[in-house]
């Protein structure tokens, strides 16, 4: 068994939809990115590369490559799933926090829970999403920005 850790942070901008686990989110800024520059899902990305000892989410998905320009982070996730699977280890448990002053994510949590089970091909029951605020305390706190990290057991 092995454990894996991500983190990750993104600004917010007007001008861009907002998806976090995969889910749209209705909010007037989303945040910055090469990608849909979904925080939590390239945390969950890195947390199992990590865990598998295989490098990290700009190690296979760089911001230099126009493959992956808008890409849906569902998509780099489910391909992270297979690199993992692909070395002899299987998904075990996520549990990922999101940091975020605004907006209130609670509505969402069931959909996004659904969301990364379904790519990443576990049960519902093996994942955990969660929001948390900053009391208004730094960039999070103030609207700059979304953080989020994401720890997961894998098994081989």
């Amino acid at each position: 068994m092995r454990i894996g850790h991500g983190y990750d942070v993104h600004r917010l901008v007007e001008d861009r939809d907002l998806y976090l686990c995969g889910e749209k989110i209705e909010y007037e800024k989303g945040l910055l990115g090469h990608s849909d520059a979904d925080v939590s899902l390239h945390a969950l990305c890195d947390a199992l590369l990590g865990a598998a000892a295989l490098g990290d989410i700009g190690k296979h998905f760089p911001d230099s490559d126009e493959r992956y320009k808008g890409i849906s982070s569902v998509l780099l996730l489910k391909h992270t799933v297979k690199m993992v699977r692909d070395k002899g280890f299987e998904p075990v448990n996520v549990d990922v926090t999101i940091v975020c002053q605004r907006p209130k994510l609670a509505p969402y949590i069931e959909k996004m829970r659904k969301n990364v089970a379904d790519a990443m091909g576990i049960d519902v029951d093996c994942v955990n999403v969660k929001a948390t605020t900053t009391e208004k305390l730094g960039f999070e706190g103030e609207g700059l920005g979304i953080s989020s990290t994401a720890v997961v057991l894998i098994d081989g």
